[in-house]
């Protein structure tokens, strides 16, 4: 992957796999919360946030509602089998202190919740949280929190599933990490050699940019297969969203600035790849366990799960193993029948038939047209500089499709 003396790759090969990564955001595309959903929601949460500040009570009368998780991190991905979304919010309570307990403040923010006529009739309580449900377009799930006066980096503290004991977090700066580690930037020889050989050809190569950044990708991606490989499994053993998001982004930091990669999709799979040596082992009273730490704060472990469940662990390892051998099946496919079974079975016929659907159409409008080719290394293509000079006549591999 990083020899400066691997062969380089033919045009036909450059366009195949750079045709291959714009479908992968085509698909990321349509995992997403769409910009009218999302406006619709940061509307709702900025609704909610001012109810609760007015708050007569003495918890609340400082409060900031704000955006966590994935829909703050750009990485949001649409459930299997449901129309909403769900989006994580922040109610942090500045005037609450330690001595608070975390039953007692989220029994606080219930009540309010309850004093609103819309709110009180979709409302739901979790186990350390509220939900809001709009049917049909998302929910907001609202945490409530307070400072954390143990952690130099502005933390805050959550409570615990029990509601016996806050839990330090720190969503504001693992945002921050997550944003800076998105914006570095690969190095992509191949962008060099296509730059090049644009300079003598008719037609551009595909466009390597990703509007997202390949390490947000790469995070959709891998949480879409995560739910299609565990949709039939109902023993709660998938690896948690942020440990994915996690391990991917220390993946990505440490692979971008230390490698040089053949392209964006070279990228993609070797973040893939190195997930696992991210995650620590420490040794505690005699005994190996799991940590995936929140680097922002002290004393939160993301896998702190896997060591009350030794299935998830496990069940981590099997579908990482999946995840990359399937990503690395769709890389080197060849034709569109195997893309689009490799596709399917990695993330489902609801998101990938769109996309290979389009990505037809323009085959059928090429041969209708008379500019439907033949490239070696590519089968079918609009590419005239990847292909053979012979064209492809009008009733040949696709029949009347």
């Amino acid at each position: 992957m990083n020899s400066p003396f691997r062969t380089p790759r033919t045009d036909g090969e450059l366009r195949r796999r750079a045709s291959i990564f714009i479908l992968l955001e085509e698909i990321g595309d349509i995992l997403d919360i769409t910009l009218s959903q999302f406006e619709r929601a940061e509307q709702s949460y900025n609704a909610v946030g001012d109810w609760l500040s007015g708050s007569t009570d003495p918890l609340l009368v400082k409060t900031l509602v704000y955006l966590q998780g994935s829909s703050a991190l750009g990485t949001a991905v649409k459930p299997i089998g449901r129309d909403e979304f769900d989006i994580d919010l922040i109610c942090f309570c500045a005037a609450v202190s330690l001595g608070v307990s975390p039953g007692r403040l989220k029994a606080a923010v219930g009540n309010r919740l309850r004093e609103h006529k819309t709110y009180a009739g979709i409302l739901e309580e979790k186990k350390r949280c509220w939900r809001l449900n709009y049917a049909g377009d998302f929910h907001l799930d609202l945490s409530p929190t307070i400072a954390n006066p143990h952690c130099y980096n502005g933390g805050e503290l959550v409570p615990d599933r029990k509601l016996h004991d806050w839990h330090p977090t720190n969503p504001k700066a693992y945002k921050k990490l997550f944003d800076a580690r998105a914006a570095l930037q690969p190095r992509l020889t191949q962008k060099m050699v296509a730059m090049k050989r644009d300079r003598a050809s008719v037609e551009p190569f595909p466009a390597y940019h990703s509007a997202k950044g390949v390490l947000r990708r790469v995070v959709q991606l891998l949480k879409r297969h995560r739910d299609v490989f565990f949709a039939n499994n109902t023993d709660e053993i998938a690896p948690i969203s942020v440990i994915i998001t996690t391990l991917a982004m220390q993946s990505y930091a440490y692979c971008v600035k230390r490698h040089v990669f053949e392209d964006a999709l070279d990228v993609l799979i070797e973040t893939i790849r190195m997930m696992p040596h991210f995650i620590e082992h420490p040794v505690i009273d005699g005994r190996t366990d799991y940590a995936v730490w929140n680097e922002t704060t002290s004393g939160e472990n993301f896998a702190e799960g896997w060591n009350k469940d030794e299935r998830k662990p496990k069940a981590f390892e099997v579908w990482h193993a999946t995840a990359l051998a399937d990503l690395e099946t769709i890389r080197d496919g060849v034709g569109h029948d195997v893309l689009t079974q490799n596709m399917q079975r990695s993330f489902g016929d609801s998101v990938t038939k769109p996309v290979l659907e389009k990505h037809l159409d323009n085959l059928r409008g090429a041969r209708k047209s008379g500019n439907l080719l033949v490239a070696p290394a590519l089968g079918l293509t609009t590419s005239k500089a990847a292909a053979s000079p012979s064209s492809v006549p009008s009733n040949t591999f696709f029949g009347d499709q």
